[in-house]
């Protein structure tokens, strides 16, 4: 091999997509010293997000005080990459579930700190501005960070206030005369890997809610809150967001990002590619190295291993596919898709409990035998 390309996903709770490029760049240089390696790491648009961008293209982490889910002031951050032209959030730096420990109550926090990353990037002069939507500890619909970026949301005595998921059921009205002119004209990408609409049974609060914090009388209050703020985005703004697949994203952030910011929702993995150039970038690779936890039906919808096959595929670039584990109802459909071959790492038939804790070692195992495969063929 000459040229290599690693792009794999996490591996959730055992090893970091990083941590699968550094195993996978020691075994090709172990048996192909001269091989040019490029290691993208991805990360979902959850937490991790920010620094696999910086990982793949350099740039700049800025720290900014902003507001945490309780309106307490902590110490976020940013990423600057493409020469300051783009910035990159992850409103898990803010907003994220782990930032609330043992007070989760999806009716009392606010994405109003993401409001406030935006807007500082917004006023840096940045050209457009990708945030990851993941792993959120709000069902506020984005309207904490909509207030952090001058919508005015009123109550019907006509005051002003910032609405939280509990409270989404008091907006009469949204005014977003007063937006940030800051955040006009930039293009906003919002990273977003599910389809959920932005209410219902299949929406932000009956299916992400609960882990969050919230009971079932409170999943159904978050609901009706939601249904009253698109109803409301609706009449306002003029946007009806009620089908849009994604729209609850994050607490229905996805939503509330469309609205609001006029973004566009994108599967991240593409966001990702984009970014990285990586249609250029492949064009005279021997292989592309990619993986995740688990192949399975989620993975066909547009995750990170078919998202790579799609566009290996039309260049004609193997793939190898390294993953914890695969769903065989799914390998036939991943090969048409542009995957080459795929690989689980688990050596002997033992407990996720027992195998977990073996991961970078069966890692680093699997890597080197597929690395000794293709040397053997050349």
């Amino acid at each position: 091999m000459k040229k290599s390309i690693l792009i794999p996903d996490s591996f959730k709770g055992t090893l970091s997509s990083k941590e699968i490029c550094n195993i996978l760049a020691k075994s090709i240089n172990k048996h192909f010293p001269e091989c040019q390696i490029i290691s993208i790491p991805v990360a979902d648009g959850g937490e991790g997000s920010v620094d696999c961008f910086l990982s793949a293209l350099g740039g700049e982490k800025i720290y900014e005080t902003v507001k945490n889910p309780y309106f307490e002031d902590m110490q976020s951050f940013y990423g600057i990459i493409n020469n300051g032209e783009t910035a990159v959030i992850e409103m898990a730096s803010c907003a994220g579930l782990p930032l609330v420990e043992d007070s989760k109550d999806p009716r009392k926090t606010s994405t109003y700190g993401v409001g406030q990353l935006i807007l500082a990037a917004a006023n840096r002069g940045c050209k457009k501005i990708i945030v990851g939507l993941g792993g959120s500890s709000t069902n506020d619909g984005g309207t904490g960070a909509a207030a952090a970026i001058g919508v005015k949301f009123y109550n019907k005595w006509g005051n002003e206030f910032i609405p939280v998921g509990g409270t989404l059921k008091n907006i009469e009205k949204i005014d977003v005369s007063g937006r940030s002119k800051a955040v006009e004209n930039i293009e906003i990408v919002s990273m977003c890997d599910i389809d959920n609409p932005m209410y219902g049974p299949t929406g932000a609060a009956y299916v992400f809610a609960p882990q969050k914090g919230a009971g079932k009388d409170v999943v159904a209050e978050l609901d009706n809150g939601l249904i009253r703020l698109c109803k409301l985005i609706k009449r306002d703004i003029g946007i009806d967001l009620k089908d849009v697949p994604g729209g609850g994203a994050a607490g229905a952030m996805g939503a509330g990002m469309i609205a609001f910011l006029n973004s566009k929702l994108q599967m991240g993995i593409e966001t990702v590619l984009d970014a990285v150039n990586f249609n250029e970038v492949i064009n005279d690779a021997d292989m592309i190295f990619t993986g995740e936890g688990k192949i399975d039906t989620q993975s066909l919808r547009g995750k990170v291993v078919v998202g790579v096959a799609k566009r290996a595929k039309i260049k004609n670039v193997p793939v190898t596919v390294i993953v914890g584990g695969a769903d065989d109802e799914e390998l036939a459909q991943a090969y048409e898709m542009g995957v080459t071959s795929i690989f689980t790492i688990n050596r002997l038939p033992e407990d996720y409990k027992i195998s977990k804790l073996k991961s970078k070692e069966n890692m680093e195992a699997t890597a080197d035998n597929i690395v000794r495969l293709i040397k053997s063929l050349k």
